[in-house]
């Protein structure tokens, strides 16, 4: 295993906006990163397996719930805080960040801002300490961008409701011990069940065969005549604004975490171009090579200053979901652009395992896709601009 030599790059000295508790909080993700994750992720994406080893550290840097109060478990930091942690799990793979994502923008924010004090006390704090691990279900077979089309649905039975449907592309699903699941009541309304592993009906069936995401669990919820019991419905929001309110806080940490990617794909593409000898010099002193490097960071900076801005407008309560679906959509596809650029720069070596570009690369192509394709928030932000919906 080669050992870690990631320096991240900061060319505007966005440090220097960083508070004290910003920076003991990214640094400690950072050195976990590398001791814990960077060993072992290559083996686990060749493998296909998600480290399970790895959930207690994840839980220790307070990746689960940063910003969740300390009463209910969290850490209870801020909103630069939880991109920060982001970036850096990100920077060691983004199925590693995917898992912490799910646990604490799709799970354990839906209980904490819709669920009742009874629900928060009894799933959040272990949820923070990894105890529990949960998944989020909203995407289905045939209704992907367009949510408000699922068919998942629940009827009242008196003491219970009766939930039925299926959910895909569920990270987490193989494992989770609990589910946030977005279904529809007899009146057509969207509501958020929790369903817990054990339930009759309820199974986890997972998805193999990908070449994205490999060291990320992925898998189906399948609800077949499942009863939940009543005090499993969240009750402080229901309609669709109720999962894209969790959407939101998912794609925000995408933002950060995305540059995370990129960071490492640059690092080491400047690295290597430094060592990397061909017609007797270093490529680093090719004017192309140059090029490259040069819009990797240039790129890489302003996607650092669009995520701190955005961070700072979190912590306000200003954050509209049209600038979270910019800073999303800009961040993921400016990271899969250096990846691809960057593996060019490695040649053949830039498909080798012994470098992390090409797993970067391949996680990216997910990354683009889920919370929103980069098509979809293309078009919230035209609809923001001109107040023209181009969805129907």
């Amino acid at each position: 295993m080669k050992p870690d030599l990631f320096q991240a790059p900061d060319y505007y000295n966005i440090d220097d906006l960083l508070t004290e508790e910003h920076l003991m909080v990214r640094n400690a993700a950072r050195d976990w990163v590398k001791k814990e994750v960077s060993p072992i992720i290559e083996e686990a994406a060749q493998k296909a397996e998600f480290p399970k080893s790895i959930i207690s550290g994840l839980a220790e840097i307070g990746a689960f719930g940063p910003y969740i109060p300390a009463e209910y478990g969290g850490a209870g930091l801020d909103q630069i805080s939880y991109g920060l942690i982001m970036q850096e799990i990100e920077r060691g793979d983004s199925g590693v960040r995917s898992t912490a994502s799910v646990q604490s923008s799709l799970v354990m924010y839906p209980i904490w801002k819709y669920g009742n004090e009874e629900q928060r006390k009894k799933y959040l704090p272990k949820l923070a300490t990894g105890e529990f691990m949960g998944s989020f279900g909203l995407t289905e077979p045939d209704h992907g961008s367009n949510p408000g089309g699922m068919t998942t649905n629940f009827k009242d039975k008196g003491d219970h409701y009766l939930l039925n449907g299926a959910k895909m592309w569920i990270s987490n699903s193989p494992f989770c011990d609990i589910a946030v699941v977005w279904a529809k009541n007899e009146e057509g309304r969207i509501h958020g069940l929790i369903v817990e592993r054990g339930m009759e009906g309820f199974s986890t069936p997972e998805t193999h065969n990908k070449w994205s995401l490999r060291a990320s669990a992925t898998g189906e919820l399948i609800f077949q005549d499942v009863k939940v019991p009543k005090e499993n419905l969240l009750p402080n929001k229901s309609g669709l604004g109720a999962p894209l309110g969790c959407l939101d806080s998912a794609r925000y940490g995408i933002a950060w975490g995305a540059i995370g990617a990129a960071m490492d794909c640059y690092d080491t593409a400047l690295r290597y171009s430094k060592e990397r000898i061909q017609f007797g010099q270093p490529i680093a002193g090719f004017q192309l090579q140059q090029k490259k490097l040069a819009e990797m960071i240039t790129e890489i900076t302003k996607a650092q200053l669009l995520a701190f801005r955005l961070g700072q407008l979190k912590n306000e309560g200003k954050a509209t979901s049209a600038q979270i679906s910019m800073a999303k959509r800009n961040n993921v596809d400016m990271a899969i652009t250096i990846a691809r650029e960057a593996r060019q720069m490695l040649g053949g070596m830039g498909i080798s395992g012994e470098y992390s570009i090409m797993r970067h690369m391949m996680n990216l192509e997910s990354v683009i896709t889920y919370e929103g394709t980069h098509d979809i928030h293309l078009l919230i932000t035209g609809l923001d601009v001109t107040g023209i919906s181009a969805f129907k």
